[in-house]
């Protein structure tokens, strides 16, 4: 399953200090509608209490006294008056603020009195309500304005903060594997702690390029010494070979001393290859017809065949030219062979070759569960070596990721391992 990508940093910044704003927002609008509800109900409360008590005072001590009604206080006898407003008769004592009077808002106190009944005093607050409404509106507008200058604002500063961090991973990212002499940049507007990742990733890359270069030239300098004595090896054993008076015992064993010599020969050649840079080895392609080099690399490795009841088959081969190091192609599929018949007991191996430079070979062998699949793969990620493998798998892997090469392991049904290596990428311009 394919992990999602995250998304940049600054982005998540933003939408974090969005999401926080609104929560702030909300609760600072929350709590001020309740304060101010609060207050407003105690300021009606207030006044409306302070005028019914006065109006009762002046009842009981100036029995001529009547109370007239103003353009925003109007008084009720809720048990006398006949055009008493119906939702005045629901309301019981105390105080009711949004009740609708004649289409009107009003905060209404309604009180019971000893000499008056049940009395119903009422304010006008609809033009109030309308001031408040579009009080609460314009704060609102305001707050989203706030809101969005708030996010614009951290946008642009997030950006200008993050800007040096986003360009220190592309410098990352940019750096290649066996290029010499790359660093990481900081930007001058970095932080402190962005220069602290640069200099440990350059010292990382300095140590690195120092251990690169001594692997290189130490297994350059091993390889050339080696080729002497096994040059020497070799010729001796080819020279003992054409005598005729050698014993067939003797002649086995010096035939086995050159194949083995040849053997070493090959994986000198290979390590030479891998401590080559990529750009040296290309001073190393040659024009190869692959369609008659695979014929003989097969008659160089008939003879381990030995007594086994095994064959080796090739199918039809498509004339088919690559560019690439003849040396090396001969190690890669030479082994490649060498561990089909090495992990076969009988049966036929299938060699075949198609005009996209596709090399299979398929054995009769045991063949292999997915699990020791993956675990050959794993082994040639390490580097480690096995058992049997000849030259070994992982130095072929290394060569095919060394030139563009493929390697695919596979088991094939009913039984047996396919080995499919593709060289296509040494396939010459159309």
């Amino acid at each position: 399953m394919r992990l999602r990508k995250p998304g940049p940093l600054h982005r998540r910044l933003v939408w974090w200090l969005l999401a926080y704003l609104a929560m702030i927002s909300v609760a600072v609008f929350s709590v001020g509608n309740y304060v101010h509800e609060h207050a407003e109900h105690s300021a009606w409360r207030a006044l409306l209490n302070s005028e019914l008590d006065s109006i009762i005072n002046h009842v009981e001590h100036e029995p001529h006294y009547r109370w007239q009604d103003s353009d925003t206080l109007r008084l009720f006898t809720i048990d006398d008056d006949p055009a008493l407003p119906a939702v005045l008769r629901t309301l019981h004592p105390g105080l009711h603020d949004g009740v609708v009077i004649n289409d009107r808002s009003a905060a209404v106190m309604v009180r019971d009195t000893a000499t008056q009944g049940r009395l119903a005093l009422a304010l006008d607050i609809n033009d109030f309500h309308e001031l408040e409404e579009f009080a609460t509106r314009w704060v609102m507008l305001a707050g989203v304005v706030m809101i969005i200058v708030t996010v614009l604002m951290a946008s642009i500063g997030v950006s200008r903060v993050v800007q040096p961090l986003r360009s220190l991973a592309r410098h990352i990212h940019d750096l290649r594997p066996g290029v010499p002499g790359q660093r990481v940049e900081v930007d001058p507007r970095g932080s402190s702690e962005l220069y602290v990742i640069a200099d440990a990733l350059n010292d990382y890359l300095r140590r690195n390029e120092q251990f690169v270069e001594r692997e290189r030239v130490f297994i350059s300098t091993a390889s050339h010494e080696l080729r002497t004595p096994i040059a020497v090896i070799t010729g001796a054993s080819e020279l003992a070979l054409e005598q005729p008076d050698v014993p067939e015992r003797a002649r086995q064993q010096m035939q086995r001393v050159h194949r083995s010599a040849q053997g070493v020969e090959q994986l000198i050649q290979l390590l030479l290859v891998l401590a080559r840079e990529p750009a040296r080895l290309a001073a190393l392609k040659e024009r190869i017809a692959l369609d008659a080099l695979l014929p003989e690399i097969v008659e160089d490795h008939r003879h381990l065949l030995g007594d086994k009841d095994l064959h080796i088959e090739m199918q039809p081969l498509p004339a088919l030219d690559i560019i690439a190091p003849l040396g090396v192609v001969q190690a890669a599929i030479g082994n490649l062979l060498r561990n089909a018949i090495e992990n076969s007991g009988r049966g036929t191996i299938s060699l075949s070759l198609s005009d996209r430079a596709v090399v299979t070979l398929q054995d009769p062998g045991l063949g292999m569960s997915p699990e020791e699949i993956a675990a050959v793969y794993a082994r040639m990620a390490r580097g480690d070596r096995g058992e049997g493998d000849g030259i070994g798998l992982e130095l072929i892997a290394r060569l095919c990721e060394h030139l563009g090469w493929g390697l695919t392991i596979e088991s094939s049904e009913p039984r047996g391992t396919r080995v499919i290596l593709d060289l296509g990428a040494s396939l010459p311009p159309s």
